[in-house]
Parts: C-alpha cells; structure tokens; sequence
C-alpha cells in the first residue's frame, strides 16, 4: 500500500483589496495642483516697479531748463540714450545709480522732496 502524501501546510486563502489609486498618479498630482495655486496665489502681481510719474516731470522739466536733448544727457552720465527715453517714458526699473548721476548732471534734486 502506498501512503498518500498530505500537504505540509493546509491553502490560507488570501484576501486581497483593490486601493481607490492605485494604477494611477492621481495622488502625485493632487499634491502638485496645491503647490501650483499657491504659487499663483503668492506671485499674482507680475508687474515690476516703474518709475513714478513725478520723477518722469522733474526729469524732463530740469533737462530742458538746461537745454540739452537725451542723447547729451545721456552722454554726460555715461548712458546709452535709451535709458533717458526709458525714465522719460516711465518704462524704465528705477535705478537709484542712474538717479543720483541724473541729479548731478541736472544740478536738481530728483527724489524726495523738493
């Protein structure tokens, strides 16, 4: 007579659970999205500092007290002709060094008050 074998040990059946996200990046994401609004919420303002209405006059006004056009007052506080057009206009970033050289070549206070 043969002896039958018997299993070691008897079959467990295993439970298995199927997770909402699995398979997909919806948790990576939802993370990213937080991030993203908050930077848009932190950084909604994306215009620079331009330079103030006042200081464009007083520029304007002290350069043509003393005759001179941009190009020569660019000149004498070695700028590019540009620049003067940009502070004229109030396109320019309001750069205290070019401020201060335009004071001195205008002989006019610029900032501050007058």
């Amino acid at each position: 007579m043969r002896k039958q074998s018997t299993p070691l040990a008897a079959p467990v059946p295993i439970e298995t659970v199927r997770k909402a996200t699995a398979g997909s990046n919806r948790a990576a994401s939802s993370s990213t999205t937080l991030n993203t609004r908050k930077l848009d919420e932190d950084t909604e303002n994306l215009s620079h500092e331009k330079v103030p209405t006042e200081l464009k006059k007083a520029i304007m006004q002290a350069r043509q007290d003393k005759k001179l056009t941009q190009s020569q007052l660019a000149q004498l506080i070695n700028e590019k002709p540009q620049i003067i057009q940009e502070y004229e206009s109030g396109k320019a970033i309001p750069n205290q060094q070019i401020i201060s050289k335009l004071e001195r070549a205008l002989g006019a206070k610029l900032r501050g008050k007058k």
